[in-house]
C-alpha cells in the first residue's frame, strides 16, 4: 500500500509514521543535518585524549632468581629439619620446596623461557639439601667419625638412597617446572 499522491484526495489523516512510501520522502531537515545525540554529530569543545599506555608489569628476573635461591635454602633446611620420626613419609612432601622455589620465579620473573627449567633444578637442589641436612643431623647425633662430619654425611646419604628417592626427585623436578610455569601464566 502506498500513500496517495499529494493533491489528489487531500492530505492523509494517518500519522506520518504509519505511512508507506514507494519512494523515499523528502527530508524535512536541511541536507547534512544530524540531530544532536545521534551518531556522526560533531561535538564541540571535545579534544580527544590519547589512551594511556598499557602498563606492563616489570619483570625482575635477577630478584626472582635470588629469592628462588633463598627459597631453595629455606625449603631444603625446613625439609631436612623435620622430626626424624616422620623421615619415612617426608619424601612425599617434595612438592613443598618446589612450590617455595616456583612462587618467586613465576611471579617476579614472568614468562621467561629459562625460569621453568631453573625452577626444576632449584627444586631438586632443595630436596637434595633437605636430605643432606637430615643425614647431617643423624651423623651429628651419633658423633662424627675419623674422616669428618661432611664425609660421614655424604657416606650415609649414599648408603640410604632408595629407588623411591628417584620418585621424590622426579616429583620435585616436574613440580618445580610446572609450578614455575603456572605462576608465571597467572601473574
Amino acid at each position: 500500500m502506498s500513500a496517495p499522491a499529494p493533491g489528489t484526495d487531500g492530505p492523509s489523516a494517518r500519522p506520518l509514521t504509519a505511512q508507506h512510501y514507494s519512494v523515499a520522502p523528502t527530508p524535512a531537515s536541511p541536507e547534512g543535518y544530524v540531530a544532536p545525540g545521534m551518531p556522526g554529530t560533531p561535538v564541540t569543545g571535545y579534544e580527544p585524549v590519547e589512551p594511556a599506555p598499557r602498563a606492563t608489569p616489570r619483570r625482575r628476573t635477577t630478584l626472582a632468581i635470588a629469592l628462588a635461591a633463598l627459597a631453595m635454602l629455606v625449603g631444603g633446611l625446613a625439609y631436612g629439619c623435620a622430626p626424624l620420626r616422620a623421615a619415612d613419609s617426608l619424601g612425599w612432601l617434595a612438592i613443598a620446596p618446589a612450590g617455595l622455589v616456583a612462587l618467586p620465579l613465576g611471579r617476579l620473573g614472568g614468562r621467561n623461557r629459562l625460569l621453568p627449567p631453573l625452577g626444576a633444578l632449584l627444586s631438586a637442589g632443595a630436596l637434595l639439601l633437605g636430605q643432606l641436612t637430615e643425614h647431617l643431623r643423624l651423623v651429628h647425633a651419633e658423633g662424627p667419625g675419623r674422616r669428618g662430619l661432611l664425609h660421614d654425611t655424604l657416606t650415609t646419604w649414599r648408603a640410604d638412597l632408595r629407588p623411591l628417592d628417584a620418585a621424590f626427585y622426579t616429583i620435585a623436578v616436574i613440580g618445580g617446572f610446572l609450578l614455575t610455569r603456572r605462576t608465571a601464566n597467572h601473574g
